[in-house]
């Protein structure tokens, strides 16, 4: 169990609308922003899905070049893409991200069920992202949405090495559905599954959809994990209580672990423990 806790925030998403969801920050002013806020409130890892001028999902190269450009500017959060989109992305437009040089990107170890939907990860998709990773030095976060998948994470490390910087660092996304539930048993359960197929000195992090926030959060502080939060997430802050900003949950991510005994990681801290390189 580590002494601090890295917190990262998931500020947009793919998901929900601006209609529908006022506070989600969807421009670059607005994203940038809720960097510059998230990181005073705690958070070390900025996890980012980019939209376009009418507020939807997008993978444009030039955009997410300008986001990553504009959060070093502004922030000293580690940037974390998005490689997943929306379900409908094809593999060319998800494997491109990756030319916007970010620090790290997420590299999701399956197929699952999203919803109605199907978010399709192949085994080979899987392998040229982690080669592509390696070949641009970006670090994968490997996400993590059924305890299988914690498998074949062993399975491709054994076939084809560890990611850029050689740590190993994985979130489990609970409370999906069609993945794994988001309560406290479940991260029990995958936190004893990776001490069991991941290399030692591997890390975890979890995110809890909905509802499911605050029992993942709390489980995961308790196995040794980490926390994800932000509005991609949940939009509820309590029962009838809407989410007013990212950095309202990540400072009362922040809080917990503190009670935890686990204060929110420095930024350093993070980057040395997630072997990301050196800004510049």
């Amino acid at each position: 169990m580590t002494a601090s806790t890295l917190i990262t925030v998931a500020p947009t998403g793919a998901e929900s609308q601006k209609s529908d969801v006022p506070a989600l920050p969807v421009t670059l002013k607005e994203l940038v922003q809720t960097g510059v806020d998230c990181q005073a409130a705690g958070a070390a890892v900025i996890h980012v899905h980019i939209r376009d001028d009418d507020a939807q999902a997008t993978l444009d190269p030039k955009r997410l070049h300008d986001t990553v450009a504009a959060l070093r500017e502004s922030t000293d959060l580690i940037v974390q893409l998005s490689t997943g989109g929306a379900v409908s992305d094809g593999e060319a437009a998800r494997l491109a991200v990756l030319d916007a040089a970010p620090d790290m990107a997420s590299c999701t170890m399956g197929t699952v069920n999203f919803g109605d939907d199907i978010f399709m990860n192949r085994w080979g998709f899987i392998v040229d992202l982690h080669e592509k990773m390696r070949e641009t030095r970006v670090v994968p976060e490997y996400e993590i949405f059924d305890i299988g998948h914690l498998a074949s994470l062993e399975r491709l490390l054994s076939k084809h090495g560890l990611p850029f910087g050689e740590h190993v660092h994985v979130d489990f996304v609970l409370g999906v559905p069609g993945g794994a539930p988001g309560d406290a048993a479940t991260v029990t359960a995958m936190a004893e599954a990776a001490r069991r197929h991941l290399p030692e000195g591997s890390t975890f992090a979890a995110t809890g959809i909905g509802r499911t926030t605050l029992p993942v959060m709390f489980a995961s502080l308790a196995s040794g994990g980490h926390v994800r939060v932000g509005m991609e997430d949940t939009v509820s802050f309590a029962r009838r209580q809407p989410v007013e900003s990212n950095a309202q949950l990540v400072q009362r991510a922040a809080e917990v672990a503190g009670l935890a005994q686990r204060p929110p990681m420095e930024i350093g801290e993070a980057r040395r423990m997630l072997g990301i390189r050196e800004p510049g």
